[in-house]
């Protein structure tokens, strides 16, 4: 009943957070790029486009430097404080982004996409509690249900936009500020309190010496780093980019882009639910055919017609489920050794870093053609599966003390 309690809290945490990240997705796009002049996509006068894709970049840096702290300092200080103080955090974020879209400010809007995205870096720290209070089969489905909660989210946040986005710009956001409130009071009740280690090290000396990217001294782990910055380069090309071009080609709405989303992500956390079973194919194979299923879907929504890119943006939920259900349960397990807030920490990181440099790339190419970055992202994607592939030839023993040997 305990360990069914804290994979539900946990899953819970991770619902919330997301829905308040999956807000503005469908709000945005409309903004930027549909033609009417306002104090956002006016600003300095630069192209909307570039200020669009600024927009989608800043929240993503403020994820990459909370998932590089906020794992690592959950090693040291606790999982649940470190829970409670960002999702209370967060919950402020958003009530600045309402007020930043009220007063139309850009400089506003972005410094609080940053601190949102700053204190949502602790999707790093719920996986760690799992991998912590878990292992074996379970520790792998609870990992995959806790991804199926994060898709989910992407799922309930489009679709809560589009329905109160017209009762106001603002509305979706402060109704996510209520929800993080909520889940804060969540936290406190459900999750087991924990002593924090005992080290002498302050915050600041754990911030800059057991930060995630301090793991890629192991030479997996840089192999790890570098598939799955490529990987993600190909997700976050997908996610930041298929909106627009779903204004720009069947001329969608925030309406029709939370419904696409709303399928996609319906999809994503239905095969979620059983992506983590176990399987007699290796993970990593698992894995790479996963990142080549994910290409081929964003491949197609570049190159396809209108009805072949939507078909495109909702199949491709189920490679990108099985590849997330694989890859944490598998680095979990192979280096766990070395902190599960940290190892948790680094996936999290190569993500955030992949949205930033894809968003600013799209904010040059999308000025030519907005296929033209999820066409890079398609390539990106493939290459990924094709390194894991031959990645797993070449691996054999343990990475690091207390690693396993399967690859």
């Amino acid at each position: 009943m305990h360990t069914n309690l804290l994979i539900a809290a946990a899953c819970l945490l991770g619902l919330f957070s997301t829905i308040g990240a999956a807000l503005p997705y469908p709000i945005l796009p409309p903004l930027f790029a549909a033609g009417a002049g306002n104090g956002l996509n006016a600003f300095l006068g630069l192209p909307p486009k570039m200020l669009f894709g600024l927009a989608l970049t800043i929240n993503p840096l403020g994820l990459l430097i909370g998932n590089t702290l906020l794992g690592p300092l959950s090693d040291r200080y606790g999982r649940r404080p470190l829970l409670m103080l960002t999702t209370f955090g967060a919950a402020l974020g958003h009530v600045l982004t309402a007020l930043a879209l009220l007063l139309e400010s850009y400089p506003l809007f972005i410094l609080a996409r940053f601190g949102t995205g700053l204190l949502e870096g602790n999707g790093a720290v719920v996986r760690a509690m799992l991998a912590d209070r878990l292992d074996g089969e379970l520790r792998v489905r609870a990992l995959s249900w806790l991804n199926g909660a994060f898709y989910l989210g992407w799922l309930a946040g489009p679709l809560l936009a589009g329905a109160t986005v017209v009762l106001g710009i603002t509305v979706p956001f402060w109704i996510a500020a209520g929800a993080l409130v909520l889940t804060t009071a969540l936290v406190a009740a459900v999750l087991p309190r924990e002593a924090a280690s005992p080290a002498t090290t302050s915050w600041w000396q754990v911030a800059r010496h057991q930060h995630a990217f301090h793991l890629l001294r192991h030479a997996e782990l840089r192999t790890l780093f570098i598939v799955q910055f490529a990987y993600t380069c190909g997700v976050t090309a997908f996610y930041e980019f298929y909106p627009l071009w779903l204004v720009e080609f069947p001329g969608y709405g925030a309406p029709g882009i939370a419904w696409i989303t709303a399928g996609l992500c319906a999809l994503m956390t239905f095969t979620a639910v059983f992506a983590g079973r176990p399987s007699r194919i290796a993970p990593l194979r698992r894995a790479a055919w996963s990142a080549c299923g994910g290409a081929a879907a964003i491949a197609a929504l570049a190159l396809g017609n209108v009805w072949v890119g939507l078909a495109a943006i909702v199949l491709f939920g189920i490679p990108n489920a099985f590849y997330n259900a694989i890859v944490p349960g598998w680095c979990a397990e192979r280096f766990g050794a070395l902190g599960q807030g940290a190892v948790m920490g680094l996936l999290s990181t190569t993500f955030c870093l992949a949205n930033i440099v894809m968003a600013l790339a799209g904010s040059v190419l999308t000025l030519a053609d907005t296929r033209l970055v999820l066409g890079l992202g398609a390539v990106l994607s493939a290459w990924a599966g094709w390194r894991l592939l031959g990645w797993r030839v070449r691996m054999a023993g343990p990475a690091v003390p207390g690693g396993t040997a399967e690859g």
